[in-house]
């Protein structure tokens, strides 16, 4: 690793963690939050989250059969639900903005499932784990080991 940010900045993941908070009271379902935390990870390639948020998802209940087919969702049939599709979709046209600028079609597709809120939260979870992941990344934060 190259620095402990949670050691460097307890303030700041400290705040961070407030968001976090926010986030899972938000009326927001917990595992569709944590099926976009983990399609977030996958697309910006980060080890630590992507260990823990599979994890997570595991422990509520989630198959390994679905988990395998997180990042190919849009082929996975019925595997995802309509939210879950709608919130995949969103989370990664706003994880690539550079690529994607979040185009109208995006914003209609997702406002066309989700409540103002509930998008306005959705966007803030997958801004906040963007953050989680870049600061994981940069610092090259593992997984954590566990048996």
């Amino acid at each position: 690793m190259r620095l402990d940010y949670t050691k460097a900045s307890p303030g700041g993941v400290k705040a961070f963690g407030n968001v976090y908070g926010y986030i899972m009271q938000s009326g927001l379902d917990a595992v569709l939050v944590e099926l976009v935390y983990l399609r977030v990870s996958q697309i910006n390639g980060c080890a630590y989250c992507l260990d823990m948020h599979t994890r997570d998802l595991v422990k509520k209940g989630v198959s390994v059969g679905k988990l395998a087919l997180v990042q190919v969702w849009h082929e996975a049939g019925a595997r995802f639900s309509e939210r879950e599709q709608a919130a995949l979709a969103w989370a990664e046209s706003v994880t690539r903005v550079s690529d994607t600028h979040v185009p109208d079609d995006a914003f209609h597709a997702a406002a066309a499932v989700f409540s103002e809120k509930e998008l306005a939260d959705l966007t803030m979870a997958i801004s906040l784990m963007n953050a989680f992941n870049r600061l994981a990344i940069s610092f090259r934060r593992p997984p954590e080991v566990q048996e």
